[in-house]
């Protein structure tokens, strides 16, 4: 449960930095560090409007979709803490319950019978299919560097002893937050502020949602960067020291992840829609790099 306060600990600050970094980046004042969760709050007590024409999924939807994220997050450790509940191969478990609130999303952008949300399903479906490889093969460079195919294992034996091993440690970190922008729809495959309808992917995809149901999305969504923001500690947290230590650095790690993000959408640009499969490949690339890296590194390439 550790981590679970933790992330939502993370959550209440995470939003608000980013756009705090972008208004200070761009000249402007800009709103507090609460002002998305003031926005959340007024959207939790009014109601939901929908429509007619859709199904019992438009309305279970959002609930499964900030249900899956929660439960993924009990799937994490935390340095020299176990996860709430882990096994061996967990982090395949993980994924697919990511997924599964994805395709529940994907499913409800289409039960409205919009092509406009169709379109913006297509998107979503594309780029979460290609960014699936990447994460997977990241996590099997790690199982075969730690000998542990569950995440607690991976992360408790993760060693820093090594030029090859920092490597890997540093790919790890890019793909995670790289990763985390496709999942979270930012930068550079979307643009959360964009209202050009032919480039809108995630938007477009909750135009029909509102009151209690768009909380419960956009809570979900928050989630997210704190659940990628935890794998980012736990690959550079040692776990031999203090908590005290651990918690400050966690602080630290996630402080670092939203000014981070909050630069770079400040700028870098928004890539062209057809070069964005291309951009998503080119991690699991960067991501077999790091595997020939652990095959060298455990010797598994020797005969």
């Amino acid at each position: 449960m550790t981590v679970l306060f933790l992330s939502i600990l993370t959550s209440v600050f995470f939003p608000g930095m980013i756009i705090r970094v972008k208004s200070l980046l761009s000249g402007r004042k800009g709103p507090g560090i609460l002002q998305p969760w003031k926005n959340i709050w007024i959207l939790l007590r009014k109601g939901s409007v929908i429509s007619t024409t859709t199904s019992f999924i438009s309305r279970i939807a959002p609930v499964i979709y900030l249900s899956t994220v929660l439960c993924a997050i009990l799937l994490l450790p935390f340095p020299g803490i176990a996860s709430f509940f882990g096994f061996d191969a967990d982090f395949v478990f993980f994924a697919y319950l990511i997924a599964l609130g994805k395709f529940l999303f994907i499913l409800n952008a289409l039960d409205t019978g919009s092509s406009f949300e169709g379109m913006g399903a297509n998107r979503e479906a594309l780029y979460s299919l290609l960014a699936e490889p990447a994460f997977f093969i990241l996590f099997g460079t790690l199982a075969l560097l730690t000998g542990n195919t569950s995440m607690q294992g991976i992360f408790t034996n993760l060693q820093f002893d090594g030029a090859s091993t920092y490597i890997i440690i540093i790919i790890a970190i890019y793909l995670l937050v790289q990763i985390a922008m496709i999942e979270n729809s930012r930068m550079p495959v979307d643009d959360p502020k964009t209202h050009l309808e032919l480039t809108m992917i995630h938007e477009v995809m909750i135009l029909d949602h509102s009151g209690f149901d768009l909380a419960l999305i956009q809570i979900g969504t928050t989630l997210k960067f704190a659940m990628y923001g935890i794998l980012i500690a736990n690959c550079t947290i040692p776990v031999d020291i203090g908590f005290g230590w651990q918690f400050l650095l966690f602080v630290g790690i996630q402080i670092g992840f939203a000014v981070l993000i909050g630069i770079m959408e400040s700028f870098r640009a928004r890539k062209k829609l057809a070069k964005n499969p291309q951009f998503i490949v080119t991690l699991s690339s960067i991501a077999l790099i790091a595997f020939v890296l652990a095959l060298l590194i455990t010797f598994k390439m020797i005969p």
